[in-house]
């Protein structure tokens, strides 16, 4: 538990950081800044803040399908059931019990409102936020998902978690694409997580290769943390992941269409972000491969309706040096045609056999 106010130079890191471009196309960050800096300008009659969270530990190597460079990586936390609807289903549930008993107003939010829970949790004692950014907990390591439920009721307040990353610096140097800009300090634009996520536009070249496998997020700052070693698997049955989630074939992935698309990923955060925004990361994981195999994948999306998705075709084509002569004559997409010239012209580094995603970080 802690109050609205537990976190006063929060205002400060806010504008620093969004100052800095940090939060890339994400602008719902920036919209609703003087909210989500001061939940007392988001409910004026909020007194107490309860943070909750949920373990969601893998109950494997969560790194482990990068070494699968034909079948696609998944972060940890899209494997399974969309995190929104379970935590926010057990948040209603004690905030009606906890409002009936107090006789006091809440209201809950998971990650859909201008809330920021990282700097509220470790104010409230949960954990602190690593040089990753993300909430650490003594017992359960960078695998906490959560939650915040606001009241009227005046509650004691806990004390805040202290910082316990030492000089540790493993998530950093784990980075692929060297995303933070320091410790603590996060910069989305270089971030894969956000470039597979919630970046809506062809990704920039310099990105691809490091992808490697990563079709959905990216873990490898997370799985590195000493921490982990308190983690347990998550026992929350609605959390357990998919096993066809784990290591999907690129192949497979790559037929997708629209519907098959939200069939496949019903009731997951993929979802949410789109089947043409999905299949370019699957493209760029087919140029990675180094698999020949998956040509022909790649071959056939030159004329899917998306240009976003014809673009990425493009590019794993060239990866794999199977690159038609030239654009088909109809090929009008200005992104498209730019991503030929990229491979005419400028070239493309091929992707030697069974190239992987990379060295594993240590």
């Amino acid at each position: 538990m802690t109050r609205p106010d537990a976190v006063p130079d929060l205002p400060g890191r806010l504008a620093s950081w969004l100052a800095a471009g940090h939060h890339g196309g994400m602008g719902w960050m920036e919209e609703r800044s003087g909210e989500r800096a001061d939940p007392a300008r988001l409910w004026p009659e909020v007194r107490s803040i309860v943070m909750l969270g949920v373990n969601a530990g893998p109950d494997g190597d969560p790194l482990a399908a990068l070494a699968e460079p034909s079948r696609g990586s998944i972060a940890v936390y899209a494997r399974r059931r969309d995190y929104h609807d379970v935590i926010k289903g057990k948040l209603k549930e004690l905030g009606g019990a906890f409002a009936a008993k107090a006789g006091a107003e809440i209201k809950v939010f998971v990650d859909t409102a201008p809330v920021m829970e990282k700097p509220l949790a470790a104010a409230a004692g949960l954990g602190w936020q690593g040089k990753h950014s993300v909430l650490l907990s003594r017992d359960f390591g960078n695998w906490l998902l959560l939650g915040a439920l606001y009241t009227t009721a005046e509650l004691p307040a806990d004390e805040p978690e202290g910082d316990h990353c030492g000089r540790c610096r493993r998530c950093l140097d784990a980075c692929p694409t060297d995303a933070f800009a320091g410790p603590y300090r996060l910069d989305a634009r270089r971030c894969l997580a956000y470039l597979t996520i919630e970046h809506a536009g062809p990704i920039p070249a310099e990105f691809r290769v490091p992808m490697g496998n990563r079709v959905f997020g990216c873990d490898d700052c997370l799985a590195v943390c000493p921490w982990n070693k308190f983690a347990a698997a998550t026992r929350e049955a609605r959390l357990m992941a998919r096993e066809e989630l784990a290591a999907p074939p690129l192949a497979e992935l790559a037929r997708l269409d629209d519907a098959a698309f939200r069939t496949r990923f019903a009731g997951t955060p993929i979802k949410r972000t789109g089947r043409d925004r999905f299949l370019r990361n699957v493209l760029i994981a087919i140029g990675n491969s180094g698999d020949a195999s998956l040509a022909g994948e790649a071959g056939r999306l030159l004329e899917d309706p998306s240009p976003l998705v014809r673009g990425m075709a493009v590019w794993a084509l060239a990866r794999l040096g199977r690159l038609p002569p030239a654009p088909p004559a109809e090929e009008q997409d200005a992104d498209v045609l730019a991503e030929w010239a990229l491979a005419k012209n400028q070239g493309v580094q091929r992707a030697g056999p069974l190239a992987g995603a990379g060295p594993r970080p240590a």
